[in-house]
């Protein structure tokens, strides 16, 4: 019924029948382990003076990467009108389309990354270590720009990189798939990273880059398909998030449980995040994967059970959607492994829809998305579905990106949402 429905682009659900008892067990007893996120989180931390000096726009957060969390009951109203719904309590969107430095969930993987790339070569060449002030690194440009970053992207993650990189010094090459914006390869090459277009898609734009890094040693390409680095980097939202819902005295526990609704591409982002959520709430949360009707690659992988081994193209889907974000033909071969008896669903979604939401947020909340960080709201519509039966839980929107889009741009979506509303 469901492969049926995805060759059909209908919008559909997948519940996993295949939980694990002991979530944190489970967690521990994959290829990441809960510890490698609190080192991750130091490393953040110990950065955190040199992204004062490099991003102004970190000082706010004393140079921490973070996205505010929004209340969007305004929105939520919107969305019960749309639908002909009743949406129970509050409803909140995470604002990673705000994030610093490139506005998108890309900015704390991808980031995340690059840091530690160049921590690891400054520490082998002794030019630093772990008790500095990092501060100092400012000093090594000369020295990183010996050296090569490259990445595969529909986008977001190779702006988040390739700001990054260049602000270090690093070289930067950013293999971009077909489906890439105009924008985000102008916005690179300003920063002064080399940019190579294909008229293929994300898969590969990723294996190109891949094969032109091994035959240069001083290139290190990050690999979105299988970086247990990247995946870290998303990791570490988990806690702070906690403390922001804290800060609002919200506890989240058995009797005020968590619904997370997550835009799913090839899966790094979304399942960093909901790896970290799991550390942190456990059972108290659950987490959904949202993929658009033509690029369905995680829960296809998924509810087949073979992973990066399948790919959309192999049900008849084009994976051609205005969510260039999640244009992903072939899921992580690393996220639905670690990820497949934690996870708690998946739902897909239609350029449409995603249009429609985008419409709807800036109309009431005054937030400006791109689609495909608005793709996580159609669950709200599908309560009985994703059995969303806790009238007492809090829904949570992560949205992906979107500040960073220039105003033409942002225009035409506008334009469309308001066809179809």
């Amino acid at each position: 019924m469901l492969i049926d429905d995805l060759k059909a682009m209908k919008e559909t659900s997948w519940l996993n029948d295949n939980l694990a008892s002991n979530v944190l067990e489970e967690l521990n007893n994959s290829a990441i382990k809960l510890e490698q996120i609190e080192q991750a989180r130091a490393r953040l931390n110990r950065f955190a003076p040199l992204l004062k000096i490099l991003f102004p726009s970190t000082n706010a957060t004393n140079g921490i990467i973070e996205s505010p969390l929004h209340c969007a009951n305004f929105f939520k109203q919107e969305l019960e009108k749309l639908h002909k719904c009743k949406i129970n309590k509050d409803l909140y969107i995470k604002l990673d389309s705000h994030l610093p430095i490139s506005g998108s969930i890309k900015a704390r993987g991808g980031i995340y990354e690059v840091l530690k790339h160049a921590e690891d070569l400054l520490i082998q060449n002794n030019l630093l270590n772990t008790n500095d002030d990092y501060s100092k690194i400012i000093k090594h440009k000369d020295f990183l720009s010996k050296y090569k970053i490259a990445v595969g992207s529909t986008g977001n993650l190779g702006l988040s990189i390739g700001i990054m990189s260049a602000k270090l010094g690093f070289k930067v090459d950013v293999h971009m798939s077909n489906c890439a914006k105009e924008w985000k390869k102008r916005m690179l090459k300003e920063h002064g990273c080399n940019v190579i277009t294909y008229d293929s898609d994300y898969g590969v734009a990723v294996e190109q880059g891949r094969k032109n890094a091994q035959n240069d040693p001083f290139c290190y390409f990050i690999d979105d398909e299988n970086s247990h680095n990247l995946f870290l980097g998303y990791s570490v939202a988990a806690k702070r998030l906690k403390a922001q819902f804290e800060a609002l005295d919200i506890t989240i526990n058995e009797n005020r449980p968590l619904y997370v609704y997550l835009p799913c591409g090839v899966g790094g982002g979304p399942g960093g995040v909901a790896y970290g959520l799991k550390s942190v709430f456990a059972n108290n949360v659950k987490c959904f994967f949202a993929e658009p009707t033509h690029s369905p690659c995680m829960v296809l992988g998924l509810a087949t059970k073979k992973h990066e081994q399948i790919c959309v193209a192999d049900i008849g889907l084009d994976n051609i959607t205005a969510a260039d974000g999640l244009a992903v033909g072939r899921a992580s071969s690393l996220v639905g492994k670690v990820l497949e008896r934690v996870i708690d669903g998946f739902f897909t979604v239609s350029d449409e829809n995603m249009y429609r939401y985008l419409g709807l947020l800036a109309q009431s909340e005054n937030i400006k998305l791109e689609p495909s960080a608005l793709a996580g709201v159609r669950a709200l519509s599908i309560a009985d579905e994703l059995k969303l039966n806790n009238e007492n839980a809090i829904h949570l929107i992560w949205a992906t990106g979107g500040n960073m889009v220039p105003d033409d741009e942002m225009n035409e979506y506008l334009k469309t949402a308001k066809g179809l509303l």
